[in-house]
């Protein structure tokens, strides 16, 4: 019986290419917040929300597994990358089953939550694992500018599609699973209809201020204000996932911190860490200000790219690393979660005194809608992008020797 479990399972993987094919020439259908919270409301349906994902996560899978194919061939044949396809593929081969199962069968829905369980748990790695890829790749062949800004383009895609993935994943699994959950009592899946900001701010800096304390034996306090121009004497709240918010403000919290400490003297007294939280008619804002020491304009570039880290690179085994550092993903993945739902993350930095963080989300429910990648003529030609000379003059490196020149007179 395994045998033949082993060889149905074989054959199906052999079509998936046919499959990705076939979903990659359907666009996804993006989904508001106030969609979200529809599909998660007390009139949920679960025959429509299965009836829903069984289409829709294959054709978000196929639209980023067709570019995967584009990458480097060099990158594609890494140990890590490869994982990653065949989890990918995996996946969606398990989400096809259920394409001609009966929605009206309660089974066949339990089943349904069992799989995307089991899909979630299995790309609970993804990130590092891709990390690993581009590390093992940069070791061997090293970087060149085509190859990075191909790479850039497709891990934005790639991670914020993995982002809405989950999200999807999350909330079907989180509604339908008859439980509340019991510290979020009011949540909807993932979403929490009254986030209060302020208290998201607050949680992220106490873990952040944990870690800090363990490392480095101090950490700098946080100062925080809200500027709500509807009622000054409420807290700010908006409909959004605490999580994306959390993931965002504490890795700004973890960069502003060690900043902070490394730019000071030991002993010497630390300057604050301020946060402003302001909301407006249509954008949420929260800038996170801190002392320590800025970035050269020079190297901002930098701070976004996936090919670049200040901290020492880690390993997938490494257990005594700092953990104020990592991959250098932080700040990348942490706009894509801004950007997820129409936002940004940017940062304005001033060396020798500090640097700023702004988060901007949608202030409106319905403004709030996903940022989905599509795989098109116009993705393909991205990653087509050739070395070409550059049109503008290019600095030397190295002061001018103007003596050259008087003696050539």
């Amino acid at each position: 019986m395994k045998f033949v479990r082993f060889i149905m399972k074989n054959v199906a993987l052999a079509s998936a290419p046919h499959h990705i094919e076939h979903f990659s020439k359907f666009s996804p259908s993006p989904l508001s917040m106030k969609q979200f919270l529809d599909f998660g409301s007390t009139n949920a349906c679960e025959k429509t929300s299965f009836v829903f994902l069984r289409q829709e996560l294959p054709v978000r899978l196929s639209n980023i597994m067709k570019e995967i194919n584009l990458l480097p061939k060099r990158l594609l044949t890494t140990p890590s990358v490869q994982m990653v396809q065949s989890w990918y593929i995996q996946s969606l081969m398990e989400i096809l089953e259920f394409l001609e199962k009966s929605p009206d069968d309660q089974s066949v829905l339990e089943e349904f939550v069992n799989a995307l369980v089991n899909i979630r748990n299995r790309h609970n790695d993804v990130v590092p694992t891709m990390a690993q890829g581009v590390i093992e790749y940069k070791e061997v062949f090293g970087q060149d500018p085509v190859t990075n800004q191909n790479i850039q383009y497709f891990l934005d895609r790639f991670y914020l599609s993995r982002i809405s993935i989950r999200m999807l994943i999350n909330q079907h699994t989180l509604v339908f699973d008859g439980a509340t959950n019991p510290v979020h009592p009011n949540t909807i899946g993932s979403i929490d209809p009254h986030c209060q900001v302020a208290e998201v701010v607050k949680d992220a800096y106490e873990s952040a201020r944990m870690l800090c304390d363990q490392y480095y034996l101090s950490s700098p306090d946080l100062v925080l204000q809200e500027l709500n121009t509807d009622n000054r004497n409420q807290p700010i709240s908006i409909v959004y996932v605490p999580s994306h918010l959390y993931h965002m403000l504490f890795e700004l919290f973890k960069n502003a911190m060690r900043a902070t400490i490394e730019n000071h003297k030991e002993g010497s007294n630390l300057p604050l860490i301020q946060v402003m939280v302001a909301i407006g008619g249509e954008d949420l804002t929260v800038k996170m200000s801190d002392q320590g020491g800025g970035v050269p304009f020079r190297k901002m570039e930098n701070v976004f790219s996936y090919m670049y880290s200040t901290a020492p690179k880690p390993q997938m085994d490494d257990k005594h690393r700092a953990p104020l550092a990592g991959f250098g993903y932080g700040l990348p993945i942490s706009r894509l979660y801004a950007k997820y739902f129409q936002g940004d993350l940017q940062l304005y930095s001033m060396e020798g005194h500090g640097t700023d963080a702004v988060i901007h989300l949608k202030a409106l429910s319905t403004d709030s809608v996903e940022r989905l990648p599509v795989f098109n003529k116009t993705a393909r030609r991205n990653y087509e992008v050739t070395q070409g000379a550059d049109d503008w003059c290019v600095p030397s490196r190295e002061p001018l020797d103007l003596a050259v020149f008087r003696l050539a007179k």
